[in-house]
């Protein structure tokens, strides 16, 4: 059964860091999730109370959910070298367990309580989540290690909480799981042919389209 663990929502705010040469310098983001509680409202654009900080790249219809599968917290735990991660360490909206990349499919649409969410893309994470842990090549550890997790689009506006359950309703591409795709995004695998095969979904988002669609 797959099942809401945890819900975030974070708006954008400005940070401090070292900039490594002695002085500090400041970035503007909204990767820091931070747990809610009680019912929360998905919207067509994303959980109330949420935001995002450079809407070039993160959020919009086709990335109205960030998600991420709680059964990798264990492996990042031990790669971070820490005792634990809080929720939302990924930057996720929704900390999911009982499903991986392996298990489900873009297009799938799923029904949580009075919500319909579709799969519309896998998570393509940048160097906002490698600048947060301070981990240089974090990105490219988060791709090989095929824990990405995906984006929901909301379908139908409502109330979500930490323990519904997601129950599958649609599966319109059973060949292409969220793993599927990052292997052709990231790794090319299948060459132009399947990165044009993956494109021509119509339920796969606009951004990741029209990226494969040039493939060569």
């Amino acid at each position: 059964m797959i099942q809401i663990h945890s819900l975030q929502a974070g708006l954008p705010a400005t940070y401090e860091m070292d900039d490594g040469m002695g002085g500090v310098k400041t970035w503007r983001t909204a990767i820091f999730k931070r747990p809610v509680a009680g019912p929360v409202r998905a919207t067509l654009l994303g959980l109330e109370g949420d935001g995002q900080a450079d809407k070039r790249f993160h959020g919009g219809r086709d990335k109205a959910l960030n998600v991420f599968c709680f059964e990798h917290y264990a492996f990042w735990v031990k790669a971070f070298q820490r005792d634990m991660l809080p929720l939302g360490a990924f930057g996720e909206n929704l900390t999911l367990t009982g499903a991986l990349e392996t298990d489900v499919c873009i297009g799938d649409i799923f029904e949580a309580a009075d919500v319909r969410l579709q799969i519309s893309q896998p998570r393509q994470p940048c160097g906002t989540l490698a600048r947060r842990w301070e981990i240089s090549d974090l990105v490219q550890r988060i791709e090989k290690q095929g824990s990405t997790g995906w984006y929901f689009r909301v379908l139908q506006e409502g109330l979500l909480k930490a323990g519904d359950a997601l129950k599958l309703i649609e599966r319109a591409n059973p060949k292409w799981t969220v793993s599927a795709a990052n292997d052709v995004m990231h790794f090319r695998k299948g060459g132009a042919q399947a990165a044009h095969e993956l494109a021509a979904l119509s339920l796969l988002s606009e951004a990741w389209r029209e990226t494969l669609v040039k493939r060569k």
